[in-house]
C-alpha cells in the first residue's frame, strides 16, 4: 500500500533537544514569559549571529518576528502620517506594522536577481516622497525566501538620504551577506520563529539591536513599558510581546540543530536543481554570485510561459495537490493587496510577474527520502 500522507511545504522539525529545556522550565515553574530559557535563547542567538558579525548585536526576544518589527519603528520614531518604504514582494507582516502606527507604507518592485527590493525604483521612491515633502522615516528590506538582498546598494541609498533600515530577517536566519549574517545588517533587525521556518519557537521572533540600550528599550515596550517603581507606573504605551519561557526553551533546542537545518534546506534546493537541469522553462531562485549565501528556507520557482507550451505554475500547483503535496505561489505584492490599493507603488511589473509565474516548493528539513521519490515523480511527469 502506497504512502499518500500529506506532504507540507515548510513544517517544524524537532531535534530532540527541545523536551530538556521545555521539561526545565516546568520542573522550575518558569512558564511566564521570562526566566532562564528567554535569556538562554537571547544569548545562543547572540553568539550565534555575533560569530561573523561586523559588530556585536544584542537579541530581544518576542511573541512573532511582527511584534519586532512594530517596536523597531516605534524606536525609529515612526508615527501616524509619516511614510515607510517597504519591499512590495513580501509576506503582509513586513508591512503590516507600518499601518498599526497609522504610518502609510510606500511599495517598491523587486529586481530579477534575488527577487528583492529593486535599488533603482527605491532611490526613485525616495527622491519624489522627498520632492513631495514627505521623506521616508524608514525602510523595510526583505531577504526573500532566504536570499540576501542588494543590502550594500539599499544601504549606500539609506545613508544618503540619511533614513535607517529595518532589515525584515524573518525568512534568512543563517543567510550570508558578503561575510555578515542576514539579522545584522540593518540599523534594527527582526527574525522570526513562527512554525514553518528554519527553526521555531511555535511562535516568535526577535529584534536584532545595534547597542544594549536598543535592546533594554525593546524589552521595556514588550513588558507593558512599566517604570521603575515598586508599584505599577506607566509613562508610555506599551505593548505584551515577550517570548514565553516554555517557548523559549523550544528555541534553545532549536538552536542545536540550525546549521544542520540550514544544510538539508540546501540540500533541497540542490535537489530541485537536478530535476530542473534541462527544464529551459523552469528557473530557480539561486544565489547572483559567491558573496551571497541562501538557507534556501523556501526552494521557488518560475516558469516561463513563452516557453512552458501553455503549462502554467498553477497547472503545477494543481498537479502537486492532486498528489496531497503542497505547493505555493509566491507572495503576493503588497501594492496588489485590496488593504494597501491606496499606497503608492514606484517600479516596473517584475513583482507581478514573479506572483504571476512563482511557485514555491516543499523545502522542509525533515523530508524523507519517500517524499522526494514522490515529489519527483510529479514534477517529471509535469516536465515531459
Amino acid at each position: 500500500m502506497s504512502d499518500n500522507s500529506k506532504i507540507w511545504l515548510s513544517s517544524p522539525h524537532m531535534g530532540g533537544f527541545e523536551q530538556t529545556f521545555v521539561q526545565e522550565a516546568f520542573d522550575t515553574n518558569w512558564v511566564a514569559p521570562l526566566g532562564p530559557n528567554v535569556s538562554g535563547f537571547e544569548s545562543d542567538l547572540e553568539n550565534y549571529l555575533n560569530a561573523v558579525a561586523s559588530q556585536e548585536v544584542h537579541i530581544a526576544a518576542l511573541s512573532s518576528g511582527t511584534a519586532a518589527l512594530h517596536l523597531a519603528l516605534i524606536m525609529l520614531d515612526v508615527k501616524p502620517g509619516d511614510e515607510v518604504i517597504c519591499q512590495s514582494m513580501t509576506f503582509s507582516a513586513s508591512a503590516n506594522p507600518i499601518a498599526y502606527l497609522g504610518a502609510k507604507p510606500i511599495f517598491i518592485d523587486s529586481e530579477p536577481e534575488t527577487w528583492n527590493l529593486c535599488p533603482n525604483a527605491l532611490e526613485e521612491a525616495v527622491k519624489n516622497r522627498i520632492a513631495k515633502g514627505k521623506k521616508p522615516k524608514a525602510i523595510v528590506a526583505v531577504h526573500l525566501y532566504g536570499m540576501p538582498c542588494k543590502f550594500d546598494e539599499v544601504r549606500k541609498i539609506a545613508d544618503y538620504y540619511q533614513i535607517p533600515i529595518v532589515e525584515d530577517s524573518a525568512e534568512a536566519l543563517g543567510s550570508i551577506y558578503k561575510g555578515r549574517k542576514c539579522g545584522t545588517l540593518g540599523d534594527i533587525s527582526i527574525l522570526s520563529f513562527n512554525g514553518n521556518k528554519i527553526i521555531t519557537t511555535s511562535g516568535g521572533g526577535a529584534l536584532v539591536a545595534k547597542t544594549k540600550q536598543t535592546k533594554d528599550k525593546a524589552i521595556f515596550l514588550a513588558t507593558q513599558a512599566r517604570d521603575h517603581a515598586a508599584h505599577y507606573q506607566h509613562s508610555e504605551i506599551g505593548y505584551n510581546y515577550r517570548l514565553s519561557n516554555i517557548c523559549a526553551g523550544i528555541g534553545r533546542g532549536q538552536m542545536m540543530v540550525l546549521d544542520q537545518h540550514i544544510a538539508l534546506r540546501r540540500e533541497m534546493h540542490r535537489f530541485y536543481e537536478l530535476i530542473f537541469a534541462a527544464a529551459k522553462d523552469i528557473t530557480l531562485l539561486r544565489e547572483p554570485n559567491t558573496e551571497l549565501f541562501s538557507n534556501h528556507w523556501l526552494t521557488a520557482i518560475l516558469i516561463d510561459p513563452k516557453k512552458s507550451n501553455g503549462k502554467s505554475r498553477e497547472d503545477l500547483r494543481l498537479l502537486l495537490e492532486q498528489h496531497n503535496i503542497e505547493s505555493r505561489p509566491l507572495w503576493k505584492p503588497m501594492h496588489l493587496q485590496p488593504v494597501f490599493s491606496d499606497c503608492p507603488y514606484y517600479g516596473g511589473n517584475v513583482a507581478e510577474q514573479l506572483f504571476e509565474n512563482g511557485l514555491c516548493l516543499p523545502s522542509g528539513s525533515n523530508l524523507t527520502p519517500a517524499d522526494k521519490q514522490r515529489i519527483q515523480t510529479v514534477l517529471e511527469k509535469f516536465i515531459s
